[in-house]
């Protein structure tokens, strides 16, 4: 149920911006800053609502935040038929981006709560699912888009309101998706509520864990932001781009169950260390790479690094935090991320303007490297906050 939900979610959410997003936008008349607001918009929804969200399903529960962020999900692309201006559209994005805000961070806490022992594997299926949904609906939404281009604003209309079915399968999925036993015996007060999540951000591993999956996404951020303009310049075909982009997706989607339960098994730690050293190897070599065979493999390798860190940070935060503050420390992560993933292709963008994409590349590598070196450092010493969680883990 949570798979489905999570497909279904993120097929919405995604096929409400790519590729249709900055089409609507310039179609409504905004210039290249407007279309650069409007996409933003919703990554500041999950930066300020990803920890209210969590902390709110610690107290509330995390069925109930789920029906909240379904309800989103099924009414917004509503609003986008009705749009008739850039500002509107702005406010509709700051509205939508707060059922992913909220969906993402609460969920991967429910699967924490249903799942103990095979934790990181079940996360990396639940991960696979959000990630086929990322992967379909450009497809879907470009193919609407192609098959109406005669009539751009009939296209875009029909992209809303598949998103919006999309949305209404999401509401009645999640009104069918289980509780945990610690759900359905919570009685937390407001002030304990407040003393767990307390408790999350003083725990130093937590941070750190997550300062590293936002490293992570600050080169995801760089490699989907300029590697097609760099490919581009070099010769490649925008056909051999979109190969890049979806064999990263696709490495990432295929290996992340695996890489979850090779986690489960041999430790979460060395894993996020050799992962993330591998992915600054990974997106310094686009610096050095520059035909198709070479960008390619490249970018499954990049993908694959992804895979090998993602699949044990959320497990490894939900390991370090107890049942009543793992949705506050999972919405933690989820505000990190999107801040990592916001401020990527901005640092990036200015160091490329600069010194060329190649020193972009390597920046990027440069700022992995240095989130490796500090959770090597910071990380492999257990500290009293981790409880009895200091484990082969």
């Amino acid at each position: 149920m949570l798979c489905a939900t999570g497909f279904f979610a993120i097929f919405s959410t995604t096929m409400s911006k790519s590729p249709v997003l900055p089409l609507f936008t310039a179609y409504l008349g905004a210039d290249l800053s407007g279309v650069g607001l409007v996409a933003a918009v919703s990554s500041l929804t999950g930066i300020v609502a990803s920890v209210p969200a969590g902390i709110l399903s610690d107290q509330w529960g995390r069925k109930r935040m789920l029906l909240v962020s379904s309800v989103v999900f099924a009414t917004a692309p509503l609003l986008y038929l009705v749009v008739t201006d850039v500002w509107q559209l702005a406010a509709v994005r700051l509205y939508h981006g707060m059922a992913t805000a909220i969906f993402v961070p609460v969920s991967i806490a429910l699967v924490s709560d249903l799942f103990q022992k095979e934790r990181g594997e079940k996360i990396g299926w639940f991960s696979t699912s959000m990630l086929l949904g990322r992967f379909i609906a450009p497809v879907m939404g470009g193919s609407i888009i192609g098959v109406l281009v005669m009539n751009p604003g009939v296209s875009y209309q029909a992209v809303y309101l598949v998103c919006g079915v999309a949305g209404v399968i999401v509401f009645f999925l999640s009104i069918k998706i289980p509780t945990s036993k610690r759900e359905n015996r919570n009685t937390q007060k407001w002030r304990e509520t407040f003393s767990a999540f307390q408790s999350v951000v003083s725990n130093r591993a937590i941070l750190i864990t997550a300062a590293v999956e936002a490293a992570i996404l600050f080169a995801y951020g760089t490699f989907e932001t300029f590697l097609p303009l760099y490919a581009i310049k070099n010769g490649i075909t925008a056909y051999e781009v979109g190969l890049f982009l979806s064999a990263q997706v696709i490495t990432l989607a295929l290996t992340k169950p695996l890489m979850g339960k090779f986690s489960d098994r041999h430790g979460r730690k060395s894993q996020i260390a050799i992962g993330t050293f591998i992915g600054a190897f990974g997106i310094a070599s686009f610096s050095l790479a520059k035909g198709f065979v070479a960008l390619i493999g490249i970018s499954v390798l990049f993908g694959f690094s992804q895979s090998i860190v993602t699949s044990a940070t959320a497990a490894y935060i939900a390991d370090l935090s107890k049942g009543e503050n793992r949705g506050s420390a999972m919405g933690l992560l989820g505000s990190i991320m999107d801040i990592g993933h916001t401020i990527g292709p901005l640092v990036s963008g200015l160091i490329a303007t600069w010194l060329g994409f190649g020193a972009s590349f390597i920046g990027a590598g440069i700022v992995l490297c240095l989130a490796a070196c500090m959770f090597l450092l910071l990380v492999s010493r257990p500290s009293s906050a981790m409880g009895g969680l200091n484990s082969p883990i």
